[in-house]
């Protein structure tokens, strides 16, 4: 476990958040697929019908769950020591909150105000809907982190801006009018962008992901995509967040955040002048990403085929083209069509000689013939189709024993 000053920033253990909130977990509970989630988390996926496991989605055997005893267990210990260790305050109690938020406006009191609402807001959801309704705590913190030109760019103050985006991250899905809070962020005069850059740059492993998550957050629409990817040095820190040494948590939430800003095209340039091709491609070959992440990786270099600029940058990386057809029918449904898009792309619509040896290379043409055989979607078997097309066959090819008409595949 990482401390950092004034105990704000504490580094999580990974194994014990939730796959699909990713807080810690109170009553971890375990699939038959061996992944263990939160039981309301779980609860909440399959009650709406879903029938797979949401981080490998594996169909399930049976939707029955088992209580992992042992990681609640070192959970409680380690949330136990913290607290006896690194957490100067007890937690408030509900009545407690308003004065706390109130001495928010006395600047020597600010921060361990801010530190003891932390604890207060990560002790339940509950708490969470109690500071997001509480009248003009949001437009508070907004306040706080357009004031980044007030003196808050040192680094000595940096920590503060810590507090505040840590806090904003937790509370932004129990807000009521999202809408507005997007604008506040983004509209008029304002430097929320200039602090959640500086906690990408500096922040603590937990800061950085919720400046990720804000970013997430704020890009609804054109208009806030454009205007994040136009602050210079988001789109570069994010890519920087992603790379496959950092904390898988931040991966996730750094490619999360780049998803969400790439759909316009300007974007997508961007991303690709700034080495997100070759970034990602490291991604796929190092990485060990859950499948979660792995998708959204595959839906980037999806994104960047779909210019010319990235398509080119794909083509002359061989090694790039490989990896992304080695995730092929390995990690989701989801992640195979992305992939398959990105090879239909670069092979079939830009011919791409280059790319297409590298397919060939990689025994590419018999996951295309075993994707066909699968239960996949018809736009994926539509591609796979053209694909097959565009690959000269002869008497040596794998291709050559393939009978359309058939429903197996002749084994090489």
């Amino acid at each position: 476990m990482v401390r950092a000053r004034d105990d704000l920033c504490i580094n999580v253990p990974t194994f014990f958040k939730c796959p699909i909130s990713l807080d810690i977990m109170k009553s971890p509970v375990s699939l038959c697929t061996g992944v263990t989630y939160d039981r309301s988390s779980i609860q909440r996926w399959l009650d709406a019908g879903n029938n797979t496991c949401p981080a490998t989605m594996q169909l399930l055997q049976t939707k029955d769950f088992v209580p992992n005893r042992t990681l609640q267990s070192l959970i409680q210990i380690w949330s136990d020591s913290l607290r006896h260790s690194t957490v100067p305050h007890p937690l408030l109690s509900s009545d407690q909150v308003l004065p706390t938020v109130a001495q928010l406006e006395t600047h020597s009191l600010r921060s361990a105000s801010l530190a003891k609402l932390l604890h207060f807001a990560r002790d339940s959801n509950h708490n969470k809907l109690i500071l997001a309704k509480l009248e003009g705590f949001v437009n508070q913190l907004l306040r706080f982190l357009d004031n980044v030109d007030g003196g808050l760019v040192a680094s000595a103050n940096t920590q503060f801006l810590q507090q505040v985006i840590l806090l904003l991250g937790l509370i932004l899905d129990s807000v009521e009018d999202r809408d507005g809070l997007r604008n506040s962020l983004l509209k008029g005069n304002k430097q929320s962008l200039d602090s959640l850059l500086l906690v990408l740059q500096r922040g603590c492993c937990e800061s950085r992901i919720a400046s990720a998550r804000v970013l997430q957050f704020i890009a609804a629409d054109a208009e806030s995509k454009i205007l994040i990817a136009e602050k210079e040095g988001v789109v570069a820190e994010l890519l920087k967040s992603a790379a496959p040494e950092k904390d898988p948590a931040l991966v996730e939430a750094a490619l999360a955040s780049l998803v969400a800003i790439s759909t316009p095209k300007r974007n997508k340039l961007k991303l690709v002048s700034l080495g997100a091709v070759k970034a990602l491609s490291r991604l796929l070959a190092e990485a060990k990403l859950g499948a979660a992440a792995m998708e959204k990786v595959l839906k980037l270099v999806e994104t960047a085929s779909s210019t010319r600029e990235g398509r080119k940058e794909i083509c002359e990386d061989a090694a790039c083209v490989a990896a992304v057809l080695s995730k092929v029918l390995k990690v989701s449904s989801v992640a195979t069509e992305h992939a398959v898009t990105t090879l239909w792309s670069v092979c079939y619509l830009f011919r791409d000689r280059k790319a297409q040896e590298a397919v060939t290379q990689a025994n590419g043409l018999t996951k295309i013939l075993l994707l066909m055989q699968s239960n996949c979607a018809p736009q994926v078997r539509q591609m796979c189709t053209d694909l097959l097309k565009i690959f000269r066959v002869n008497s040596k090819s794998c291709l050559s024993c393939y009978d359309t008409k058939t429903t197996h595949i002749m084994p090489f």
